[in-house]
């Protein structure tokens, strides 16, 4: 999604209702209509290395009473790395030593691989002008990547980036992560679809609750560990979702990050990706200009 939304109200059901009205006029893709080293000290800006975030003070993930509930945590950042501040991050994904991210916003969306430790692309692509890009999955044999409202996802070569085909799909594209054995996307709603690797057809669908209650604007998406991680958009939380059953089995708080935000009221946490052989992982947001490798505690 993409647009801020005001203070929380009494009433959660009129937040789902602005939420929805905002995406529809905003301008990030995932839903409107719908270098340093370990041991760097951040900058002024940023959350200190060890610190653990505090309870948010914006919108949160809506919890229905029934069991079983989430487990509430929050993240305890290990370090920080550089994230250039004009990329509207849409996806984010580490494969060996290398990230891939895909960004938003209509005439400037582009998908880029470059080195996890260093700022400068190996290699970036544009995408269509008329194209909102949005989240990305590697395969071991393909680059998927999304786009906002042109139900198109591009089959690209990993190494150059390039489309090489093109699948359709119904509803907007979010969020975008793979299991190992299925792509998981998300489409703003609080379905996760379930869709084959290699022909992008769907295979399935779950829905997404917390205590019983559905939780919408799934967002940007990692699989890790047999859970998938999701941004709950304009949300500075994350949740950890069971894909057989669709039930969020905790909560993260990440509210501390990037303090104080970039003055653009777009510039929210919307990057997840997991780091192959940790348990950690890297959380950045849109226009920000640090990544932050954290432990999810709790």
């Amino acid at each position: 999604m993409r647009s801020a939304l005001g203070p929380v109200g009494p009433l959660v059901v009129s937040l789902s209702l602005l939420a929805g009205l905002t995406a529809c006029s905003s301008d990030d893709g995932s839903a409107t209509s719908a270098t340093t080293t370990a041991g760097t000290s951040l900058a002024s800006s940023s959350t200190p290395t060890g610190s653990i975030a505090g309870s948010s003070a914006g919108p949160r993930v809506p919890v229905g009473p029934s069991d079983p509930q989430p487990v509430r945590g929050s993240v305890e950042v290990q370090r920080t790395l550089a994230h250039d501040p004009a990329l509207f991050t849409q996806g984010l994904q580490v494969v060996g030593d290398e990230i891939y991210e895909s960004t938003g916003r209509v005439g400037s969306s582009v998908v880029q691989r470059r080195p996890l430790e260093g700022d400068d692309p190996t290699v970036t692509v544009d995408m269509a002008d008329d194209e909102f890009g949005e989240g990305l999955a590697v395969t071991p044999e393909t680059l998927w990547t999304l786009t906002w409202q042109n139900g198109v996802a591009h089959n690209r070569d990993p190494r150059t980036l390039e489309v090489r085909s093109v699948a359709s799909y119904e509803g907007e594209g979010w969020g975008l992560c793979f299991d190992g054995a299925s792509l998981v996307m998300s489409d703003g709603s609080d379905t996760l679809t379930f869709r084959d690797p290699v022909t992008f057809e769907p295979t399935g669908t779950v829905s997404v609750t917390a205590g019983g209650t559905p939780v919408e604007r799934l967002n940007e998406l990692e699989c890790a560990n047999g859970s998938v991680l999701a941004n709950v958009w304009m949300t500075d939380e994350i949740v950890r979702i069971d894909p057989a059953t669709g039930q969020v089995t905790a909560i993260y708080d990440a509210a501390q990050l990037q303090q104080p935000r970039p003055g653009d009221p777009d510039a929210v946490l919307n990057g997840i990706a997991a780091l192959p052989g940790s348990e950690n992982v890297l959380l950045t947001g849109k226009l920000w200009p640090a990544m932050y490798e954290v432990r999810l505690v709790g």
